[in-house]
């Protein structure tokens, strides 16, 4: 038997491995399940955008080895869900056929990048290759030439993601300034199209947003685009620039494209319909999760593509992957409780309920809560598989860990 093989390497697919391994344990079966994934960890991508990134991973053999799941370490290239089969490349470039008899397509979302005059130079904190090359262009900037905009950054985007990043700059360019060339001045300027900071983010949390934008000095232009990028400027939608060496795209995310080849309806964001069992609407034996798919949250709202639904969505389709093919009950999927924690730099940070946002918490302890998700509650247990599968379970809350684990 081919078994499960769920494709991406991230929260989803880790936790959707995972959560079928639990089901066929607890139901006292045998289970083949294979994750694919090109690189050897998961990469803990909400925080991409503090400093040294590479940090930021944990190795998918010490989370998943531990339980029996067989990593394949190549790239997915296609899917044939008439032949049940996914096509990968590995390092080698060598090419496979991999045959399965439920599939879970995990494979997260990409930044859509824009189309622009000099776009080639925007840096991003979507992926651990372009965090990691921002981190050491901003390790180099001491080392450029004095000159204006040599500490500016220029964060186009005024979302969840630009909020963090030009929180983040604010502090770690005034420091560099002031370690290497007190007399340059340290700028974070956040550009947005609409006429808001952070948009989808609603009203609940913006006086706290304002409020940290202009403790820490982070300057914002509403209501422009970028219309070029050059080696030292960024030219703005209405006939000004920004002087900076500097400029981070963050603006748009899309889900991975190979949700293209499974023939379903996808949503705006290119995310698959599901039904409440994570499977794919008119697709046999396919299911996904995470940033792929297309799941109703509660009536009226659908799943973010976030980490918090990306943890749920995989232990949900992990055990409805396996109960589709040990002939055992489905789950339908159930969210918790929505909550957004926005990390706000040195000002602290704003922790929300509710899909319009009532804030619960800022500053201090708003600020403890994000540490907790971000170094604690995200990350999956290694060389500990009883504790991997305890957390696998579908109905396990972060309320639950009691232990700190090594980050």
């Amino acid at each position: 038997m081919s078994g499960i093989v769920v494709v991406g390497g991230g929260f989803a697919g880790v936790w959707s491995a995972a959560g079928a391994v639990r089901l066929a344990r607890a139901a006292g079966r045998e289970l083949p399940v294979t994750l694919i994934s090109p690189g050897d960890d998961l990469v803990i991508r909400p925080r991409l955008y503090q400093a040294e990134p590479e940090r930021m991973r944990v190795s998918l053999d010490r989370i998943l080895g531990p339980v029996g799941v067989r990593r394949i370490a190549a790239a997915a290239t296609g899917i044939d869900t008439a032949g049940r089969s996914v096509t990968t490349i590995d390092g080698a470039d060598r090419i496979a056929e991999i045959g399965y008899d439920r599939l879970i397509l995990a494979t997260g979302s990409e930044l859509v990048r824009p189309e622009l005059p000099g776009a080639e130079l925007l840096f991003d904190v979507d992926t651990m290759p372009t965090a990691t090359d921002l981190d050491a262009h901003l390790n180099r900037l001491a080392e450029l030439p004095p000159g204006d905009g040599r500490f500016t950054a220029v964060v186009i985007g005024a979302g969840f993601t630009g909020l963090e990043i030009a929180t983040e700059l604010a502090d770690r360019l005034g420091a560099l300034a002031a370690a290497h060339a007190p007399g340059d001045k340290a700028r974070v300027v956040l550009v947005e199209r609409a006429d808001t900071i952070g948009p989808e983010l609603g009203p609940g949390p913006r006086a706290e947003i304002a409020d940290a934008l202009a403790a820490l000095g982070v300057e914002y232009r509403l209501g422009v685009s970028v219309a070029s990028v050059e080696p030292d400027r960024v030219e703005l939608s209405d006939g000004t620039h920004v002087t900076t060496r500097t400029a981070i795209w963050t603006a748009g995310v899309r889900a991975n494209g190979l949700t293209a080849g499974i023939p379903g309806t996808r949503d705006r964001l290119g995310r698959l319909a599901v039904d409440q069992n994570l499977a794919v609407t008119g697709v046999r034996q396919v299911y996904a999760a995470g940033d792929t798919a297309a799941a109703a949250a509660e009536p009226g709202h659908q799943v973010m593509q976030c980490c918090q639904h990306a943890l749920q969505l995989g232990k949900f389709a992990g055990h409805n992957a396996a109960a589709d093919l040990l002939g055992l009950p489905a789950v339908p999927f159930t969210a918790s409780p929505y909550v957004t924690c926005l990390d706000l730099g040195s000002h602290g940070a704003v922790f929300t309920n509710g899909w319009d946002r009532r804030v619960v918490a800022t500053g201090a302890v708003a600020k403890d809560r994000k540490r907790k998700v971000n170094e604690l509650w995200i990350y999956p247990p290694t060389d500990d598989p009883d504790e991997l599968l305890r957390q696998a379970d579908y109905r396990f809350s972060v309320r639950q860990i009691s232990e700190p684990r090594p980050v």
